[in-house]
């Protein structure tokens, strides 16, 4: 595979942006109708935050697992800029394998980032969370 093919760094930063927007206005929405039902049925504030912070991890994990998993194998972020995520072969990965991808970006985040930034100096434009997963993110043709 040409490294032309691989999509580049600035690229996977604005498909990110782009799907936090997204993941954020559901995260929100739906936080918000869960909350009023818990607060209204609890009585309580902090049992609802919980929910919220629950519930923005399982939408996180659907939303790019799924997606990416997906037929389109992209979310909505990378199919606006022409990206999508294979296995190594270049083949659809599994809801497995993405959801493995998902939560190696925890530790891509917590190391400072640098998981993230090895995107700009890997030969196929990998971040941490793409070794550990055995993926690739590939501009469309």
């Amino acid at each position: 595979m040409s490294e032309s093919r691989y999509a580049g760094f600035w690229t996977r930063v604005a498909a990110s942006l782009l799907d936090g927007i997204i993941t954020g206005i559901i995260i929100i929405l739906v936080s918000f109708i869960v909350g009023l039902l818990i607060g209204g049925v609890l009585k309580s504030t902090s049992g609802a935050a919980a929910t919220g912070n629950f519930l923005s991890i399982i939408i996180g994990w659907l939303y790019y697992a799924l997606l990416e998993s997906s037929p389109k194998q992209a979310t909505l972020g990378k199919q606006a800029l022409g990206i999508y995520v294979t296995d190594l072969d270049g083949n659809q990965i599994t809801f497995l394998k993405a959801t493995l991808r998902y939560f190696a970006k925890i530790l891509s985040t917590l190391i400072l980032f640098i998981g993230y930034i090895m995107v700009a100096f890997t030969e196929k434009r990998q971040g941490l969370h793409d070794m550990i997963a055995g993926t690739l993110v590939l501009k469309r043709q």
